[in-house]
């Protein structure tokens, strides 16, 4: 396998349909227009993943702030496109995300939702030490199997 050049790139107004293209492809659920205005609105933490210049993967996530106010990064979306899986681009894409918890200090976890049967997802989080918290039965509405892991990975704050 030729080595490809994996890049990061910004989501824009111009290249947002990428995404949602991408998106189609990629997960068995539909984003509403909600879902894209936000990620245009959050920044460094969503990215369009290039491989040798083209769209293969993206990532888009949240901070949610709790009611004790703790910060916790949600990891909304984060995919691949199937042939170019297994090349590093989630990694490359779950780096990001590290990197960026890491030099904001303030977020105690990042967590996500996986379906129960998406075994390669869930194997991929746990190589970066996430854990399954918890599953959420019927959180998926028109997909089967409707239930959804909950995995998450705490980090080390720098404290307030």
């Amino acid at each position: 396998m030729t080595q490809g050049r994996i890049e990061l790139g910004a989501i824009t107004p111009h290249n947002i349909k990428q995404l949602k293209r991408l998106n189609s492809v990629v997960f068995p659920v539909s984003y509403n227009d909600k879902f894209y205005k936000d990620v245009l609105d959050v920044g460094e933490l969503a990215k369009l993943c290039y491989f040798n210049d083209i769209v293969v993967g993206a990532v888009c996530c949240r901070v949610d702030t709790t009611e004790d106010g703790t910060r916790r990064l949600y990891i909304m979306t984060l995919g691949c496109l199937a042939p170019y899986r297994g090349l590093g681009i989630g990694t490359v894409m779950l780096k990001h995300v590290l990197d960026y918890c890491n030099k904001d200090g303030n977020i105690s976890n990042i967590y996500l939702h996986v379906q129960v049967n998406n075994e390669s997802a869930i194997e991929f989080y746990k190589k970066f030490d996430f854990e399954i918290i918890e599953t959420k039965e019927h959180y998926y509405k028109r997909i089967e199997p409707a239930d959804a892991h909950v995995l998450q990975k705490t980090l080390q704050t720098k404290g307030v």
